[in-house]
């Protein structure tokens, strides 16, 4: 299997001179099996230059939504492949708290916001508001758990297994929300636990807390913390805060590789990178 990072910055897409080394694209990540057979990981602006890579290939495209917030869908429209004329693309949207705006990727082609309606789109989209909803499900030949994330107005994790190899990816997620948690830190071990590859939310620094607390993001020495419990080897943490410069980023990474480095394999995500199991 092989994991590639097209987009790990959350919120907003933050491009220049201070964000060149991990990326300012938001979030999307591609998983492909030994087979050729392929995910997609949301569909924030990193999944524009996907879109440019998969235009070669012929076979149907899946997406799997964690949420509907702008920085998991806003590539969505500039995505090559939803031009081409019969091309099957199954989007599955996260388990959100709101249904009447599921299908918030294929609105945000519509009225004012956007010059291409969704209606016109040459290729053959399906939207599965279901399939995330499920504990377990089979796509793609991967096989994949879910669980819910605690995140403002709900989405959903997702575990992905094929090729022997178990991948985690857990964003937006608050591991100690304010309010009772849809999955408890335990569940999370439980989840995740013995994966191959971690992909998780960190957001967040210490010094970000109180005032963010509540706001649907974990802290990196949360993420660490977790990730040593349940075992796991390999670590990346996305959705880096917009602002956050390079030179922050590589301070953060120093100081997980301090404190954590002797028990877990952990750092930043950068678009670009590759894990081939």
């Amino acid at each position: 299997m092989k994991v590639e990072f097209f987009g790990v910055r959350g919120s907003m897409a933050s491009p220049g001179s201070n964000t060149h080394i991990f990326g300012g694209n938001t979030s999307c990540v591609y998983i492909e099996q030994n087979n050729g057979k392929d995910l997609i990981l949301d569909s924030g602006t990193g999944i524009v230059e996907l879109g440019t890579r998969l235009l070669e290939k012929e076979h149907p495209i899946t997406i799997l939504l964690t949420h509907n917030h702008w920085d998991h869908i806003q590539g969505f429209p500039f995505f090559k492949p939803i031009y081409q004329p019969n091309r099957d693309i199954t989007i599955a949207v996260g388990n959100i708290d709101d249904k009447k705006t599921e299908d918030a990727i294929l609105k945000q082609m519509s009225g004012s916001y956007f010059p291409v309606c969704y209606q016109d789109l040459p290729a053959n989209i399906t939207l599965n508001t279901a399939l995330s909803s499920q504990k377990q499900f089979t796509i793609n030949d991967f096989s994949v758990s879910t669980a819910l994330l605690n995140h403002p107005g709900g989405g959903t994790a997702y575990c992905v297994k094929a090729d022997e190899i178990k991948v985690a990816y857990v964003t937006d997620n608050e591991l100690s929300p304010p309010e009772k948690a849809k999955t408890t830190i335990s569940e999370w071990v439980d989840f995740i636990k013995g994966a191959d590859l971690l992909i998780h939310d960190a957001q967040f620094i210490d010094a970000d807390l109180p005032l963010k607390h509540g706001w649907g993001h974990s802290t990196i020495d949360q993420v660490a913390e977790l990730a040593i419990k349940a075992d796991v080897k390999n670590v990346v943490i996305i959705s880096h805060d917009p602002s956050r410069t390079d030179e922050q980023l590589l301070a953060i990474e120093k100081h997980l590789h301090t404190y954590y480095g002797q028990q877990v394999k952990i750092e930043c995500g950068r678009e670009g990178r590759v894990f081939d199991f």
